[in-house]
């Protein structure tokens, strides 16, 4: 039998976490929540949960879930964001994997993320492998945030699960937005301090290449209207990202310039 400790890191998330919680308690030896100081009942509904609950200062995204893994007490995690949920399939793939041993040196799935009631299974959004079942000791959180992953130390030998890991992250559309903007900026950020350029052939192509990728070839168009405002979002997301690099490059040179 593997233990497994359940690690998340939340932040203001009363509307989602009860719902992460229940779809782990049968596989958990134990749950971690670093939490980011929220102001809402997200640590009162963790604690409910029997889970340990750590106030630690976000930073950023790798940076915070580095510091959660470390606070893990069993070496195998399953590391989880508050707005995900196991689905049947997917826990009942993890119990094998808890039972019959830890054969890999880790597990990925497929998740599925809806916008309010609708599932978006096209559009770029799915499958979506994420890597969150592995031992701890064999890697560490790394990528360019806000898009974090787990990357090993040395070659590894991975194992895809059945079962979807349910992602609750977008209730309107207008949610969608702000987030979309929010990531622009900070993979901005990121791309500044990796040094990557922002020529206007990228800010004018690179979006509608995404377009067409998305709604076409990634069959967005059998979401129909649905199809249409994620390729679109996807797009524009992809062209503030480099209007916001372009805009921090403008600025350093006006600095030397001033």
């Amino acid at each position: 039998m593997v233990n497994i400790s359940v690690v998340i890191i939340a932040f203001n998330e009363e509307r989602d976490i009860s719902r992460c919680l229940k779809s782990v308690v049968d596989i958990a030896d134990e749950i971690v929540v670093v939490d980011s100081f929220s102001t809402d009942k997200t640590v009162e509904i963790a604690k409910s949960f029997g889970s340990k609950v750590i106030t630690h200062e976000f930073n950023s995204y790798i940076d915070q879930k580095n510091y959660a893994l470390k606070q893990a007490e069993y070496n195998i995690v399953l590391s989880l964001d508050a707005d995900e949920e196991l689905s049947k399939k997917l826990k009942n793939s993890i119990l094998e994997v808890k039972k019959q041993g830890f054969d890999y040196d880790g597990y990925s799935m497929n998740r599925l993320t809806r916008i309010g009631d609708k599932w978006i299974n096209h559009s770029g959004w799915y499958p979506d492998t994420k890597l969150r079942l592995f031992d701890k000791t064999k890697g560490k959180w790394a990528g360019l945030n806000p898009h974090d992953e787990f990357v090993y130390y040395d070659k590894s030998n991975i194992y895809k699960l059945n079962g979807d890991l349910l992602h609750h992250s977008f209730y309107s559309f207008e949610e969608l937005k702000k987030q979309s903007d929010k990531f622009a900026k900070l993979g901005a950020k990121a791309y500044y301090k990796k040094g990557k350029k922002a020529p206007f052939l990228k800010i004018i192509f690179n979006p509608a290449l995404r377009f067409i990728r998305d709604y076409f070839f990634n069959k967005g168009f059998l979401h129909g209207i649905n199809g249409i405002r994620v390729s679109y979002n996807n797009s524009h997301s992809t062209y503030l990202k480099y209007k916001y690099l372009h805009a921090f490059y403008t600025e350093k040179q006006d600095e030397k310039e001033n």
